[in-house]
Order: structure tokens, then sequence, then C-alpha cells
């Protein structure tokens, strides 16, 4: 057998460990939904009977909504279509500014799960890691800034994600709720006093 000598086979910087891939499958159903599989492994429950596959999914429109579920069955594609109709039933509305980004930073947690999420600059994209990327494509976000501090476990991650969302408000909706206009919610914005 031929072998490479030590300088041709090894030269360079050894190659980086292999980093662990969120792989987010998007399926694209009706009624203008996006459910997109958050899949980072296929869990296999072993019973008696042969085994149980266990998958997360989220749905969103793009446009403002989204939902989470997971769905549990003998074969993939059931759980996959379980969890779809569970994330449909648990859609939330997120007002989003301009269409592209959120109205303030928020930090929630959900059990050891802690997120950070910021607003961003035209452009800047969706840094996220995990399945929080899955979540924010789905709601038609195009900015933000999202660190996850506490566990890596998808389902707090999630969760704790979802929990951000749920108090994120609109200053519109603010001005309402206290009987004021909006510039005066916003005050100095740009460089421009609100009118008084």
């Amino acid at each position: 057998m031929f072998r490479k000598p030590y300088s041709e086979c090894c030269s360079g910087s050894p190659s980086p460990l292999p980093e662990k891939k969120w792989k987010t499958g998007k399926i694209f159903s009706g009624n203008g939904f996006v459910a997109a599989a958050i899949k980072p492994n296929v869990l296999l429950l072993r019973v008696e009977r042969g085994r149980t596959v266990r998958r997360r999914s989220d749905v969103g429109d793009g446009k403002g909504r989204v939902g989470y579920g997971s769905g549990k069955a003998r074969e993939v594609p059931e759980a996959i279509r379980k969890a779809t109709e569970q994330a449909r039933k648990s859609l939330i509305r997120v007002p989003l500014r301009e269409g592209r980004t959120l109205h303030h930073d928020i930090e929630s947690h959900y059990g050891a799960g802690h997120v950070i999420v910021r607003t961003a600059p035209q452009g800047a994209g969706i840094i996220a890691g995990g399945p929080m990327r899955a979540i924010f494509e789905a709601l038609g976000v195009k900015d933000v800034v999202a660190k996850s501090v506490g566990t890596s476990n998808p389902h707090n991650m999630i969760k704790a994600t979802f929990e951000a969302l749920t108090h994120v408000v609109s200053p519109r909706s603010v001005a309402a709720r206290r009987g004021k206009k909006v510039s005066e919610i916003l005050g100095r914005r740009d460089g421009v006093d609100a009118k008084e």
C-alpha cells in the first residue's frame, strides 16, 4: 500500500472540529404559511413495538406571525405533520418595524434558556444561532441580532425566544394604551424633536 509523505497529506493548519449544524428544512405549505422543520437530530425513542420519532417544527407567514410545535409518531413525515399542526394552533403576532426588524431590544428566559434579542440596522441580516434562526426566518424578520446565553437545549431556546417575542410591542399600541400620540411616546428620534 502506497502512503503519502507527511508533508503532502498533513501540511498547513489542522482542520477545525466539525461544527454542530442546525438544519432547517423549509416546506412551503398552503394558506401562505412556511413550515420549517427544526431538526438538530432525529430523536428516536425505542419502545417494545419498535421506534418512535419526535420532531420540532415552527410555522410562520413571513409577515409577523409565527408558532411552534412538537410532534411524535412512528414515521418522520407523520411527526412533522403533527408538529406543523400544533404550530399552526399556537400562532402569535409580532409587530415589526418597517417590516424587517423588531421595535425594541428584549431579554427573556424560559427554564435554563436565556436569550437576548436586539434590533439591527438595515442590511445586517439574521445573526442568530441554533433554532432561533429558523424562528426569525419564518417570522419574516430580515435584520436581527440574537444571542442565547443560557442552555443549548433547543426546547428551552425556542420557548425562551417565543417568550421574548410575545413581549414585543409597537409604539402605536403603547400610545393607544396611554392615550397619547406616537410622537410623544418616541420623543427624540433621528435628531427631530417630538411635537408637543
